[in-house]
């Protein structure tokens, strides 16, 4: 890795050129020595994402709570907390919400306190709680944004935030550097550990790292599928220490067993699309090849897991783990209503050969470039 680090610094401004040319943005100018060493050390279970000072270790599978906002059946409290307790005893510590995300951190505050109450000190010390803030495009004023994150923070009853992650609808609408900045400042006052984004495309990563924002990562859709954050991303994510958390890995469960050798264009012949995740990751296929390649897809993935004793939905997430840039990826859970452990836990031992790589890339490169398709990461969100 110093290797690495010294290669970037020596060879930043052939870099910065092949950048601009490839990409169209112009390279970041302010990029220093101790920018560049923004870097993620981990072995099988857990990474850490930096920036500077600033740090946070994580679980590298990720649990998504984006089920508790409702369309994926009733959650019932007592039985949702008593979920999370299962998942962070089986080493699974790593939680995702958001503010818009129902009774999220709700239930990550319940959570936390039972934590406390029930479980020893250094088991609290690897829990993680990493939430969004989704805001309405309006002006970001640093009481507006102290307001909203002193909500998160009393919702999820902690003192400080492990990490804000934050997102923005209108690009158009360059008030995203002032919340940034307003989230930086409440970052040195001790109410967030880690400044990070979600669905931001390369262009605003470079300027926001150009305005000085100690952003240690970006969460973005990323599968088997949609590979569109290994191109421009990643290659300013090398550049700068930035870290990848992903979601849509799985995508929603279309990446498993229950849609294999089926035909959804058939009314009722094939498992239903019956929640707001399967709805969305479907029309992705649509975009990038169809069912009928998807199925191929499918079989391959099938093949490789059973080589290795494995289900697909745990090869589609370590393939995403190994590639370039990913700190973490994200597994929806649905809290007491269905769980996973036991196939996620068996990702960290997983090792994918060449073998198995190159067959599942043989089929996805038949499918269309989603950059070309949709744009560049977060694009889907903001497409007219």
């Amino acid at each position: 890795m110093a290797e690495f680090l010294q290669s970037s610094l020596s060879n930043f401004t052939l870099n910065s050129v092949k950048w601009e040319a490839k990409t169209g943005c112009s390279p970041i100018r302010k990029l220093t020595p101790n920018q560049i060493q923004c870097v993620i050390t981990e072995d099988k279970r857990r990474s850490i994402v930096k920036n500077g000072t600033d740090s946070l270790e994580i679980c590298r599978v990720v649990n998504g709570m984006w089920q508790t906002s409702g369309g994926w059946g009733r959650i019932d409290r007592d039985n949702a907390v008593d979920a999370m307790l299962r998942y962070a005893d089986a080493g699974l510590t790593t939680f995702d919400m958001a503010d818009i995300y129902g009774p999220a951190e709700d239930l990550y505050g319940i959570f936390i306190n039972r934590v406390r109450r029930e479980r020893p000190p250094e088991y609290l010390e690897k829990v993680r709680g990493l939430t969004k803030w989704v805001p309405p495009p309006v002006k970001m004023t640093s009481g507006y944004v102290r307001e909203n994150i002193d909500v998160s923070r009393k919702r999820m009853d902690v003192p400080s935030l492990d990490m804000l992650q934050f997102h923005w609808w209108d690009y158009s609408n360059p008030g995203y550097l002032d919340a940034l900045k307003n989230l930086t400042d409440l970052k040195e006052e001790g109410k967030i550990k880690t400044v990070a984004l979600t669905n931001f495309d390369t262009e605003r990563l470079q300027i926001i790292l150009e305005n000085g924002i100690p952003v240690v990562s970006n969460q973005v859709q990323h599968s088997i599928v949609d590979m569109r954050p290994q191109q421009k991303m990643t290659e300013l994510c090398l550049l700068t220490g930035v870290k990848l958390i992903t979601y849509g890995t799985v995508m929603g469960g279309l990446l498993s067993e229950k849609f294999l050798d089926t035909n959804l264009t058939i009314p009722f012949a094939g498992p239903p699309l019956n929640t707001p995740s399967l709805q969305k990751y479907k029309r992705m296929v649509d975009a990038w090849g169809g069912w009928s390649l998807f199925q191929t897809l499918l079989k391959t993935l099938k093949t490789v897991a059973s080589k290795h004793g494995v289900t697909i939905p745990t090869v589609a997430v370590k393939y995403i783990l190994d590639q370039t840039a990913v700190a973490g990826s994200m597994v929806g859970v649905r809290l007491g209503l269905s769980e996973h452990i036991q196939d996620t836990n068996a990702i960290f031992s997983l090792v994918l050969d060449e073998e198995d790589v190159n067959s599942i890339q043989e089929v996805t490169q038949r499918g269309k470039d989603l950059l070309r398709v949709i744009g560049d990461c977060g694009d889907e969100y903001r497409r007219a």
